[in-house]
């Protein structure tokens, strides 16, 4: 009976769950030690959702430089090709037998801006192309011939952009190295460039990588949000990879297991929706939350002492009370992110009922002996008395010899 005791004692502990307890959560006692349990549980309100939802992935705000490029500036590799004029013939590049000339210019051979950062122009000798306009290298080549041509003029035009170009990589139809653009461009059009998304967008993510520093946002966010859709510059990268956006849903819910966003974003009480919402028989509705990794600078917004934890993701369970009314604005403004853990634990009476059965059935399995020796007594003196044929209590259960 003591061995009963004690089983019955650990029975809350053994009795199947699919997963923590609300009272394991909120009080850290399913961890080796409660005062630090390795995550932070934050209740779900009003300045909670306001700061997650300043702090989503963007490109805004991700780069200080939000200009496109004013002038296309040549740089080492770019194929250049000047074209120079002289007010009559009998100059430096017009022969005085001109007569046959269709005009007082000359081409010169398109050359590239060497390692230097320099080209050559017959008679005016080396001139620095690098970090110059078209107007800015022709006036140098100007002023380098003036003193040597009859009226100088020249025309500098950009043959093959190569130094002033930007990247598109990845899930699109024509990737490849493109030539900025004086007029600019933004993300969008640079994809246009490249074909557009091979893949289909709510599945399609955009890295965008300027200088060193890199965002990463869904393409949905990209045409969502105008401010997202930056103007490109020289030297830009754009990646875009394709990736399913899914939640995991465990618990009382009415559907577990991976669901898949099939859109560009979902909210709380949609992904709830999606999992065929709360089981009205197990569920505990002020009990519903959410594993999610948040970086330190927004855990800090939201409240939490960082200190107690290491590393750059800080652990975050989000916790939703279903049974305050305000709960469900706060689920519709929850946005939900790719591999969130959306668990619905078991109210208190379905875990009670659980221990009560675990009782019930312990206790039977005890009696069980004492019912079958009594049984067998009574079967016993019932044929001793009418000559009937002896029914022996087998050792393991003879109770009372």
């Amino acid at each position: 009976m003591l061995a009963l005791a004690t089983s019955m004692l650990g029975a809350c502990s053994q009795t199947p769950v699919a997963g923590p307890q609300s009272w394991d959560i909120t009080s850290g006692t399913g961890q080796a030690n409660p005062q630090n349990p390795g995550y932070a549980l934050v209740r779900l309100n009003s300045h909670v959702i306001q700061v997650l939802a300043a702090n989503t992935p963007k490109i805004a705000g991700a780069f200080t430089d939000k200009r496109a490029a004013e002038h296309i500036r040549f740089g080492v590799g770019d194929i250049v090709g000047i074209t120079i004029f002289e007010a009559g013939s009998g100059g430096l590049f017009i022969p005085a037998d001109s007569a046959q000339r269709t005009g007082n210019f000359v081409a010169l051979p398109n050359q590239a801006v060497d390692t230097a950062g320099n080209i050559s122009v017959p008679y005016a000798g080396t001139i620095r192309a690098r970090g110059r306009t078209a107007l800015e290298l022709q006036q140098a080549i100007v002023d380098g011939l003036k003193d040597k041509a009859l009226k100088p003029q020249a025309v500098v035009s950009l043959i093959d952009q190569r130094s002033t170009s930007y990247n598109v990589l990845g899930e699109v139809k024509s990737a490849g190295r493109f030539p900025a653009l004086a007029s600019g461009e933004r993300v969008i059009d640079a994809l246009s460039r490249a074909g557009g998304l091979s893949g289909t967008g709510n599945e399609s993510w955009i890295v965008f990588e300027r200088e060193g520093h890199r965002s990463v946002i869904p393409f949905g966010a990209l045409v969502d949000v105008p401010s997202n859709n930056v103007y490109v510059r020289p030297n830009d990268t754009i990646y875009v990879f394709r990736e399913p956006q899914t939640f995991m849903v465990f618990g009382a819910a009415g559907r577990q297991g991976q669901i898949p966003f099939e859109a560009w974003r979902v909210s709380l009480s949609e992904a709830i929706g999606k999992a065929n919402g709360l089981s009205d028989i197990s569920a505990d509705p002020a009990a519903v939350f959410v594993y999610r990794g948040e970086t330190r600078r927004t855990a800090e917004l939201i409240g939490i002492d960082v200190t107690q934890f290491e590393g750059p993701v800080i652990p975050i369970v989000y916790n939703l009370d279903l049974r305050d009314p305000a709960g469900f604005f706060f689920a519709s403004n929850f946005q939900m992110r790719s591999k969130d853990v959306l668990y619905v634990s078991n109210a208190q009476a379905v875990e009670v009922g659980k221990f009560l059965n675990y009782v019930r059935l312990a206790v039977a399995t005890a009696s069980d002996p004492l019912v079958s020796a009594a049984t067998i007594k009574t079967l016993n003196n019932n044929n001793n008395n009418g000559g009937g044929t002896v029914v022996s209590i087998p050792p393991a259960i003879q109770i009372g010899r």
